[in-house]
């Protein structure tokens, strides 16, 4: 579903619509949620002020704790009567966010994410394998509404029971799979141990999110699945998944500009950066009712990619998530992400993509251990062969990161699986 008259429009065109809708928002933000009106007033701005998308770097910017201050219908810009659904934010500490929908919110979920199965040129002729969590988690009801939206067969299988999901994969002939990255790896594993050869089951794409996955991953996942792995983007605070994703071209993630509107801040000031620095991307939802959200900062460190894309479209693209601001490790000093740490063990021959990241102080020095599991090849060899392959890896994490780790090569399957999103750090010095 590539719907050219939202998703190929004119740059001038677009501008002129995001400020109209950016209009909107303030003044409604302004009149009914006091949470923004508030915040509004202490930056001494108003519905006045905002008359083009540019004055939007006039407007004061919205974090997740102030958002978690306000539950749960501090953020409500409608009557409650309105809202026909909620989710929430997930999370082990704090209140969550609360995402209210109005019907029209509904639909316009389903529009986003029916893009972005279009991405993968989903058609009525495909079977959605739907192994994302229902519920209060976003993933598995926003794919559900964007298949139902292009008329494709949804199976809403859930997460969990993986044996059962090779079954229903095979016997109903999915073609599109959509998952978690670390879960889809999970069902190649199983499915080697229950003899199933995925090249010969009807799948074709996969659209992958909910936590951050690399390159090298992604090579893991094409190949053991023989599909075409495609990243998708969202966040529960912002409507779910469908605020952006990738098409078949692998090049940057399209994000859905005429409703969603993208910035890149430095997120030490705040202050809005030039196209292609790196830094925290922000999103306001242009036209979402029940809890629409300004300038809310995601912490999630991308940059935008310059060109148009060879699929045609013209909403700006952003480069895949290079990690998180609030999932970086400060090592000695030094700025580590687990994304770096990924990125390199991912080219390492020999390794499965499951790994552990553990942190820990003693005495005054911060330590990390990377726990990696070796395949049934590796693990058979000699100690010394994997004496050297650790330290092997140790002077590769060392190039990237410019910190001394402890790598240790763990047994196959040692590592927990997840059906969700995959813990990979564990960080003792909190504990």
């Amino acid at each position: 579903m590539f719907d050219k008259s939202s998703e190929a429009m004119g740059r001038k065109e677009l501008a002129a619509l995001q400020g109209e809708r950016l209009a909107k928002l303030v003044e409604t933000l302004y009149k009914k949620v006091p949470f923004y009106k508030k915040k509004m007033d202490s930056a001494g701005v108003g519905p006045k002020d905002v008359r083009k998308i540019e004055d939007i770097t006039k407007l004061p910017l919205t974090t997740k704790d102030e958002m978690r201050e306000v539950y749960p219908y501090g953020l409500l810009a409608v009557d409650k009567k309105e809202i026909v659904e909620i989710h929430t934010s997930t999370g082990t500490t704090g209140k969550p966010v609360v995402d209210a929908y109005t019907r029209a919110d509904v639909d316009l979920w389903g529009e986003v994410m029916a893009r972005t199965l279009g991405m993968g040129d989903t058609t009525r002729d495909d079977t959605v394998h739907n192994a994302y969590g229902y519920g209060l988690f976003t993933g598995g009801l926003g794919v559900h509404y964007g298949a139902q939206k292009i008329g494709a067969i949804v199976l809403p299988i859930s997460g969990g029971n993986t044996k059962r999901q090779l079954m229903m994969l095979k016997d109903f002939g999915g073609t599109v799979l959509t998952c978690t990255p670390s879960y889809s790896l999970l069902l190649a594993e199983i499915g080697r141990e229950e003899k199933y050869d995925f090249s010969q089951l009807k799948l074709r794409v996969g659209l992958f999110g909910a936590e951050f996955w690399s390159e090298g991953m992604r090579k893991e996942i094409e190949e053991k699945l023989s599909l075409k792995a495609l990243d998708i983007y969202g966040l529960t605070e912002i409507i779910g998944p469908g605020v952006a994703s990738e098409c078949l071209e692998q090049n940057g993630l399209h994000i859905f500009e005429d409703v969603f509107y993208p910035e890149i801040i430095d997120p030490e000031t705040g202050k809005r950066l030039p196209a292609g620095e790196k830094g925290e991307l922000v999103v306001t939802t242009l036209t979402k009712e029940g809890t629409p959200v300004l300038r809310y900062r995601t912490r999630d460190i991308t940059h935008f990619l310059t060109g148009q894309c060879a699929c045609g479209r013209t909403h700006v693209r952003m480069h895949r998530l290079l990690g998180r601001t609030d999932d970086m490790l400060i090592i000695r000093g030094v700025n580590v992400f687990p994304s770096q740490i990924e990125n390199v063990l991912m080219k390492i021959e020999g390794v499965e993509p499951q790994y552990q990241i553990l942190v820990d102080r003693k005495g005054a020095l911060d330590s990390v251990e990377v726990r990696v599991e070796m395949n049934e090849t590796i693990f058979s060899d000699e100690m010394k062969n994997l004496a050297k392959m650790e330290k092997d890896i140790e002077s590769a994490l060392y190039s990237t990161l410019n910190i001394h780790t402890v790598v240790k090569l763990v047994e196959p399957k040692s590592i927990p699986r997840s059906e969700g999103k995959a813990k990979r750090v564990v960080d003792k010095r909190s504990l």
